[in-house]
């Protein structure tokens, strides 16, 4: 196992260079502080695709009887009351929200419908993961409400190596990717639990090795 988690930590660094190029170091300082609510988390993030095996709330105002719970199919399709086979997988709640306003119309008079991601999917892109100078890297099924301090526990926390404040939370891809600082020191080995910030799906967090 030890030499398994050398590995993880030499694949780290090497994905932090590729991942972090453009930033001036895998430390952070020139980064910004990651998002400290989940509404700005939200806000800062691509919006979130709905995916096979996701459980959904589906909510129709003044409609109970039509409002259920349901879980995506394998093939991206959902079912619910009068409305059949309908694709899910690949849109946001919001769009889905309104493509099944669009179909209960002829059913309901001016539809308000909400759509609620419940449980994400432990796809790749729904999972959490750690890399680098945690006790235990790995990737983590995302939680809704889960954040930076539930990762660390989940990983067992830093290794005695770690440069816990030079950590960097990736969020995003491609054009879209986000960097972001985090101060893991502070938050584990200090107490200070304005350190602790939301995390989403799909965020890799990088811890590199100390310099000294």
């Amino acid at each position: 196992m030890t030499r398994f988690f050398e590995i993880c930590r030499n694949a780290a660094l090497v994905v932090a260079a590729v991942i972090i190029t453009g930033c001036s170091s895998i430390g952070g300082e020139n980064l910004a502080a990651a998002p400290n609510t989940a509404s700005e988390a939200a806000t800062a993030a691509p919006d979130y695709l709905i995916g096979p095996l996701d459980q959904l709330e589906i909510f129709v105002w003044r409609a109970e009887e039509l409002s259920t719970n349901v879980t995506v199919r394998p093939d991206g399709r959902i079912s619910t009351p009068l409305v059949e086979d309908m694709v899910a997988s690949g849109k946001t709640p919001s769009q889905l929200a309104r493509d099944l306003e669009g179909a209960l119309k002829q059913y309901v008079k001016a539809p308000e419908v909400t759509v609620i991601v419940s449980n994400f999917s432990s796809t790749f892109d729904q999972q959490v993961r750690v890399l680098g100078e945690a006790q235990k890297p790995l990737a983590l099924p995302f939680q809704a409400g889960m954040t930076v301090l539930d990762v660390m526990v989940a990983v067992g926390g830093l290794t005695e190596f770690a440069a816990g404040n030079k950590a960097v939370l990736i969020r995003g891809q491609g054009a879209d990717r986000q960097s972001y600082r985090l101060k893991l020191d502070d938050l584990l080995r200090k107490g200070n639990i304005s350190a602790n910030v939301p995390v989403l799906p799909g965020d890799v967090i990088l811890i590199p090795e100390s310099a000294f």
